[in-house]
Formats: C-alpha cells, sequence, structure tokens
C-alpha cells in the first residue's frame, strides 16, 4: 500500500525524513565492481572494453557504420522524425537564450581583472539503451554542448537487442553528433575518461544511466568531469480542491513506470482529493504496460501526504526538494517564490512534468535525491570553463603588496611575502 503521512502529526518531519532516507540508501552503488572495471580498461584498454561489452550487453561491435546509420534513419516513422524535430528546435530556442557574458573590470590603480568563458573541448553524452532507447536524452545533452561551442563530442550508446535505435541515430544527426560508439555501462564511462587507441578519451562526461554507469561517473570524477550524480526519477505534485484527481494519478504513475526506486509524492489539504486520487492510481494501474514497475515503485517509494496549511506545503516541498513540482492549483502564485528547492517546477494544470521530458524546451537532466537544494539542472554553462585573468599594475603591486605581506606572514607563508617584497620599489 503507498503511505500516507498526516503533518499534524508531531512525528511528520522525521517520519518524512526517513522514507526520503530510506529510499537513499536503496540505490547502493556498485562501486567495487565498476573500479575493477575502470582498471582493467585503464590497463588492457580496447581489449578490455570488448570483454565487458561480451560480457555485460551481449556486443561484439563497438563502432557504427555509416550506411547502417542511414539506413536506420530512412526507415525512422516520419511522425517520430516530426516530433524530434519540434523537440530539436524547441529545445534549442530556449538553450540559445542562455548567453554567458565575460567581464573586464579596472580599478583606480588600474589593476586589469578578467574573468572568460570557454567551451569545454570535448564531451561525451552516455544514452541509455539497455532495455529502452531515449532520442530526448541526446537532445538534452547534445544541444546545450553545441551552443556552448564544444568541438568534440561523443556519443555512447548501448544496443538495444542487437540493434541501435533509429531514434537516437537521428537526433544525434540532427545534433551533429558523428562520433558514435556501441558501448554502454560502466566500460563505456571507463573508456571515454581513461581513453583507448580506438576512442579518444574526452574532458567531461554527461548523461544518465543505471547504477553501474552512476557509479562509474562517480568514481572517474577528478581525472574527467562529470554533469551529476543522479538517482532514479522523482516528482511531487501540489493539488487542491479544483483538482482533477485522474490527471493527478497519471502524472504519478508516469514518474513511477521509469524505475522501481522513483519516488511518487502528493500533497493536497484536501482529504476527499487524497482519497481519489488513490483509488485512481489503482484503477490506472490496471492498464500499465509497465504496471509491474510503477507498482512496486509506489508500493515502496510513494507517498500521498495530507498538508493542514499553506506554510506547512511551502516546508514540506522544500523538504523533499523533489527533481520534478508539479503545482497543480489555482493560485500558485501565493506559494511559488517561497519554494526555493526544486529541480523545475510546472505550473498550473495543462503543465504536465511528461512535456518537460520531451519538447517544452527546458532540460530534464535534473538534481534528484534531494540535491536540488545546492544544485541545478543541466544548461549550457555546463558546458563551460572559466578563466580568470590578472594583470597587476605597477601602481598597483606597490599598493596592495603591503597587505598581501601582512597576510601572508599572518599565515606562516615567508615565500609569498618574499615573491612581492621583491616586485616592490625601493624607496
Amino acid at each position: 500500500m503507498i503511505k500516507i503521512l498526516d503533518s499534524k502529526k508531531n512525528n511528520f518531519n522525521s517520519s518524512l525524513d526517513n522514507l526520503l532516507l530510506k529510499r537513499k540508501n536503496k540505490i547502493k552503488f556498485k562501486s567495487n565492481i565498476v573500479i575493477n572495471i575502470i582498471r582493467d580498461i585503464k590497463k588492457n584498454g580496447d581489449k578490455a572494453l570488448l570483454k565487458y561489452e561480451k560480457k555485460f550487453g551481449k556486443n561484439s561491435i563497438i563502432f557504427s557504420k555509416p550506411k547502417e546509420i542511414q539506413k536506420q534513419i530512412k526507415n525512422l516513422d516520419k511522425k517520430v522524425k516530426k516530433s524530434i524535430d519540434l523537440a530539436y528546435n524547441r529545445i534549442f530556442q530556449f538553450h540559445s537564450k542562455q548567453k554567458v557574458k565575460n567581464i573586464f573590470y579596472k580599478d583606480k590603480l588600474q589593476n586589469k581583472l578578467s574573468y572568460k568563458y570557454m567551451p569545454i573541448d570535448s564531451v561525451g553524452i552516455y544514452v541509455p539503451g539497455g532495455t529502452a532507447s531515449y532520442p530526448s536524452t541526446v537532445l538534452m545533452n547534445a544541444i546545450p554542448a553545441v551552443i556552448a561551442g564544444v568541438k568534440r563530442i561523443v556519443m555512447v550508446n548501448p544496443r538495444n537487442r542487437g540493434k541501435q535505435n533509429s531514434g537516437v541515430l537521428y537526433a544525434a544527426k540532427k545534433c551533429g553528433v558523428k562520433e558514435i560508439y556501441l558501448v554502454g555501462g560502466a566500460q563505456a564511462i571507463a573508456a571515454l575518461s581513461c581513453g583507448t587507441k580506438k576512442i579518444k578519451k574526452v574532458n567531461k562526461i554527461v548523461g544518465p544511466g543505471n547504477i553501474y554507469v552512476t557509479a562509474a561517473k562517480k568514481e572517474i570524477f577528478g581525472e574527467t568531469g562529470i554533469d551529476m550524480i543522479a538517482g532514479p526519477s522523482e516528482i511531487t505534485v501540489l493539488g487542491d480542491r479544483y483538482s482533477n484527481s485522474d490527471w493527478i494519478a497519471s502524472d504519478l504513475i508516469a514518474q513511477s513506470e521509469h524505475d522501481e526506486l522513483s519516488q511518487s509524492i502528493f500533497i493536497s489539504k484536501d482529504k476527499s482529493l487524497i482519497n481519489k486520487v488513490k483509488k485512481s492510481l489503482f484503477c490506472q494501474l490496471k492498464k500499465l504496460p509497465r504496471r509491474l514497475i510503477a507498482s512496486k515503485s509506489l508500493k515502496s517509494n510513494g507517498i500521498l501526504i495530507y498538508a493542514s496549511s499553506d506554510q506547512k506545503i511551502v516546508e514540506t516541498i522544500n523538504q523533499i526538494a523533489p527533481e520534478h513540482l508539479e503545482l497543480y492549483i489555482r493560485n500558485y502564485n501565493n506559494i511559488l517564490n517561497k519554494i526555493v528547492n526544486a529541480g523545475a517546477i510546472f505550473l498550473g494544470k495543462y503543465s504536465t512534468e511528461a512535456v518537460g521530458d520531451y519538447l517544452a524546451g527546458t532540460n530534464h537532466v535534473l538534481p534528484t535525491s534531494g540535491s536540488a537544494k545546492f544544485s541545478s539542472g543541466l544548461s549550457v554553462y555546463d558546458f563551460y570553463k572559466r578563466i580568470s585573468y590578472i594583470n597587476l599594475s605597477k601602481k598597483g603591486i606597490e599598493t596592495l603588496g603591503p597587505s598581501v605581506i601582512t597576510l601572508a606572514n599572518f599565515e606562516g607563508l615567508e615565500g609569498h611575502a618574499k615573491s612581492v617584497e621583491l616586485r616592490i620599489r625601493r624607496k
């Protein structure tokens, strides 16, 4: 049964925290296995990569043939192509608004300080493909990189039932991705990070994956950049007496069908609505193709919350810090500015999260497991590095130098002090 919490109960906050923590603890990364895979690929390169592909992916082909790619794209349903085109245009349009601005500053001492944005040289995009394929993942990860000016974009995408997905290939073509490898899992992340003779290493790796992919990204971070340590998807929906219970239930189920560890939470001040949503969940689940996954997700991680006031609603949402938040209430502006922890917020009854997953235009790579308290979703900014430039004048070093010497000596770093002393004009 899906869990129900009452915000009026004295132990509400601790009960909610315990449920959120319990789910986090279930998300265990297979670190030992992954560490061995990374070490092996670092040492034995392509030989090790192919070994793990055969073992885990039942795949002995690493490279995509251009003719095969063209053939698969040609056979793609025209409606799917049209939808990918629409998604591409909307995502590109929104992300192109994310302009960066270099900073140049000259102070009264004629010291010149600059801060410049530089695109990362190379990026690897992981696109899942073991049990399903996601053209949307290609678009969400590649388009911001293209806009930022990344020179080399590499896509790794494991085969699904012996084939690559034609939608994924078409999306990659739309984004200008030409370097594609048929590899997946921790071995794909290791190859991108360490490099092999056939796969040149990249500077940063982005994109979602299973627990092995996530564990691998966690292990290689430091040698290679990553977007985030992301867990299974999640949603929190807020409803009121004007909300449609069937719509709410369908949004909760849409998130639950991703993964057994996905989390769907519903909050309302209306107890009758909570009961209606609960009934609708069970009715809709019966007709869902992925009902076993969604049912397990709702049973293990789903929560229905009765909130006694708007203040408690805001506090609860900020406590959860959901990846996706739907404010399916009539007067959402009354609380909107008080919500500070969320990956993406969907406003009003027509703003279903599913549209955000595909072609609203905003990015669907978002912080999970409460990390929205300190991080944000993927954007163009993630594909830049920033460099500071410092050009001190003669007057600048002579004016600022004495204070630097004082601070350096205070910290016991006499070498620092000496390097400044040597540059100050002797009187």
